[in-house]
């Protein structure tokens, strides 16, 4: 038996809180203002004398079927060697219950003896147990914890979220933030302003390991490198350079739906018994991040924490603060404008507002909803975020029943730019990005959407643009001019938009393309060629860093030219028909001696899909019975049986075909994991683009959209090529004068030709793309498709 002292409720000081809790309730008439303020106190907090104050949301309790005075606080304390990272084991915790005080749909409490976690201490588990009427005990999870090492659907570790600000490397950064981050104050607070520049991660596939802590890993040899002036490697070239860093979401992701659940009770629930055994299994999921049950948003996904800690996030926080060429700022991805459908059993109806595109609608009028939200972003800003990129705005809407119409929730998206960090001791207002493309997903939105209704009611907001936020396929043939009327907006308006054509969904949409359509073939000789040359194009990044107004931002696996795609292992129901949907994903993006490769599809492999051209057949059948049987499984199975000849792989079946889906996502993500293809790199490319990010960083008034005297526009008639060139002057009077093929045959020039009139002599600090043989810009040079040249002019 575990030597234990029992937690308990502190009557005294439970009975101070249940009075400030009131007293804020008779201060403020608005629901939504009391619950601002109670959030504050709610989840679980080490207070100064050791004690944990408690406060967890649980209207469940307020039905009739349920027994809300036997509810409890289930605290489950594993033994203190736990160790997080084992695959697999049996350990038992010793369990405790106490009761709290309920006020209205809160519960409140201050416990003593629960132990605090920390980096190097497991802390204790709890959640809020309560029974229905026929004695079937259900749980209340703390939708604010601060960790929840085996995922948002086991109970939260109680964690000492102090600890995570204290010793930081980067507390000097924050004590002394740069005037050139910052954008003024507001209320005397300061209010951070944009990057130059931005580079997209996703987390798990940035790494042979896939976890935050290896991310920091990378930043730390770069930073190593840097101090002793030591050469990077080409890979490294592309993680650095950039002003930013844009992690795609980090919040706990749904789970697996068929099993097996991270954590396990191996007995009923009986609050007598005071020991229990408890299955524990390493958190496992492969997903890009944007699948979530909303709840726990504040913590940190278990499955890309390599210790199971959330201290990793705050350490990569203060690594890339800390890099000795210049700091790296942070932006985190935050996701609530829906949750997945898993999420009905974690939140109560008071979250949810029905059915939605990507699961369930969220219910952001609630009051309580409402502030929860913004109390999970203020707790995740405070890891050292200096930006949120705020995913899928236009889906924060409700319905007005007496209106009868559906309106944005602009007032939440004001409210969400007005939520105050604190990092190190700083309080500051993080620079805020929101990704909003109303009127999607209404039919005409591509030619409807402005993307600046954010920036409309909030000035000093930033935007993604339209070359980023729509489905670009700039390896389609007149891709340029089709989107010429949007690069106009962009030079007219850009100035706050997110701009480039690469990012998760880009590139993802891109692979998913019908490889029959009109395929722009001067990009290369092979499908996985073009694609890749398409979203690391040298035009298109010297047009972008080195002319286009706006913050340009470039996704990690397309520099890398890695492979990317809808990764997630969760699914049980929808599993094989989004495996489906990536039909094309082989054409696009697999060669055969790349498929031959032992370290790719081991697992497709191993289940009889030895060949490519045989895996590619299973999947366009596979997509077709599913569009044809409208996704009947037991049909589909049908149909792939009567092939013939025989598809390659197990004899189908339900269950044979799911099995083959989370092979085939498990093998994905491993082969679109960018170690696999850093030894592919040729050193010119990295080393170009990070040349036209130092362009830019070295010329600010860039990002400013175009005054009347200045243009960018392409030759007409085109006579087979998209020959565009540009002309800008910055306010110390520098020209910069750009000339590029962005599609098409190669064209013969003279570059000081595209100079306006008398702009025509001295020009210098030429930036060529890689393989463009010009000598100066009185010479002719001939540009291929996606080549191009810039030149500047000092007065």
């Amino acid at each position: 038996m575990m030597t234990h002292t029992a937690p308990s409720i502190d009557k005294s000081a439970t009975s101070a809180l249940l009075d400030w809790v009131r007293r804020v309730d008779r201060t403020h008439d608005d629901a939504f203002a009391t619950a601002r303020r109670w959030v504050s106190r709610m989840g679980t907090r080490l207070r100064d004398d050791g004690m944990v104050e408690v406060g967890l949301w649980a209207p469940e309790l307020g039905q009739d079927e349920v027994h809300a005075d036997d509810a409890v606080l289930e605290i489950l304390t594993p033994p203190p060697d736990l160790d997080l990272t084992a695959p697999d084991q049996t350990v038992f915790v010793r369990r405790d219950t106490v009761q709290l005080r309920r006020h209205r749909d809160v519960c409140w409490g201050v416990v003593e003896g629960m132990r605090p976690g920390t980096r190097d201490t497991v802390g204790s588990f709890y959640w809020l147990r309560y029974p229905d009427a026929e004695g079937t005990w259900h749980t209340v999870p703390d939708h604010l914890a601060h960790s929840v090492p085996f995922g948002a659907f086991g109970p939260a570790e109680f964690y000492d979220v102090a600890s995570l600000q204290q010793n930081r490397a980067d507390a000097g950064y924050w004590a002394d933030l740069p005037d050139s981050f910052l954008n003024g104050t507001q209320n005397g607070v300061p209010q951070l302003g944009p990057p130059q520049h931005i580079l997209q991660i996703h987390p798990g596939t940035a790494s042979a390991a896939g976890t935050i802590a290896a991310l920091t890993r990378i930043y730390r040899e770069i930073a190593r490198k840097q101090s002793n002036g030591e050469p990077l490697m080409a890979a490294e070239q592309n993680y650095v350079g950039f002003d930013a860093v844009q992690l795609m979401p980090v919040q706990p992701t749904i789970v697996h739906e068929d099993g097996p659940s991270f954590w396990v009770a191996q007995e009923e629930f009986d609050p007598r018994i005071e020991e229990v055994p408890v299955r524990l299994r390493a958190p496992d999921i492969i997903n890009w991040g944007y699948d979530v049950p909303l709840s726990a948003s504040a913590a940190v996904n278990p499955s890309i924490l390599a210790t199971r800690r959330p201290d990793e996030l705050a350490d990569l926080a203060a690594t890339l603060h800390t890099m000795p060429e210049r700091p790296i700022r942070l932006i985190f991805d935050v996701v609530f404008g829906h949750t997945d459908n898993q999420a009905v059993d974690l939140l109560n109806e008071h979250f949810l507002a029905g059915p939605g595109m990507y699961g369930m609608n969220v219910q952001f009028r609630h009051p309580m909803t409402r502030a929860l939200l913004l109390e999970m972003q203020r707790r995740k800003g405070n890891y050292g975020a200096d930006g949120l990129r705020v995913d899928g705005a236009q889906d924060f809407r409700y319905w007005d029943p007496e209106d009868e119409q559906l309106y944005y929730d602009d007032a939440f998206l004001r409210e969400m730019s007005d939520v105050k960090q604190t990092t190190a001791g700083t309080e500051y207002y993080p620079w805020m990005i929101f990704e909003d493309g109303r009127p999607w997903p209404r039919d005409d939105w591509e030619l409807a959407s402005t993307y600046r209704a954010v920036i409309d009611e909030q000035p000093d907001v930033f935007q993604w643009g339209p070359l980023t936020f729509a489905h670009n396929t700039p390896f389609l043939f007149t891709f340029w001019v089709r989107k010429w009327w949007r690069i106009r907006e962009i030079l007219e308006q850009g100035e706050q938009w997110i701009t480039g054509c690469t990012n998760h969904d880009t590139v993802r949409r891109g692979a998913q393309v019908d490889p029959e359509q009109r395929i722009n073939t001067y990009l290369g000789d092979t499908l996985p060629e073009i694609i890749e040359n398409a979203y690391d194009n040298p035009a298109t990044n010297l047009l972008t860093y080195g002319f286009l107004p706006g913050v340009p931002m470039d996704f990690l696996n397309a520099l890398m030219r890695a492979p990317w795609s809808f990764i997630r292992n969760t699914d049980d129901r929808y599993g094989v028909k989004v495996m489906s949907e990536e039909a094309n994903f082989l054409e696009w993006r697999v060669t055969p001696e790349r498929f031959e490769e032992e370290t790719h599809f081991q697992r497709l492999k191993a289940l009889g899909f030895t060949d490519l051209a045989g895996l590619r057949r299973f999947l366009h059948t596979l997509d077709h019975a599913v569009q044809s049987t409208d996704y009947h499984l037991s049909a589909v199975a049908r149909m792939m049986r009567a092939i013939e000849p025989p598809l390659d792989g197990p004899e189908c079946s339900v269950d044979t075909l799911k099995r083959i889906a989370t092979a085939w996502m498990d093998d994905l993500h491993d082969y679109c994991t960018v170690t696999h293809w850093v030894d592919r790199l040729d050193a010119e490319r990295p080393a170009f683009n990070r040349a036209v990010r130092e362009f830019r960083r070295a010329r600010p008034w860039l990002r400013e959209s175009l005054r009347d005297d200045e243009w960018l526009r392409y030759r007409e008639p085109c006579d087979g090529t998209v020959l565009a060139s540009g002309w800008r002057r910055g306010p110390d009077g520098e020209e910069v004068l750009f000339v590029g093929n962005l599609e098409g045959r190669k064209e013969t020039i003279v570059p000081r030709r595209q100079a306006p009139d008398g702009c025509r002599t001295g020009w210098s600090e030429m930036l060529t793309t890689p393989a463009v043989g010009a000598e100066g810009p009185d010479e002719r040079v001939t540009l291929g498709n996606s080549e191009a040249v810039l030149f500047t002019r000092r007065p």
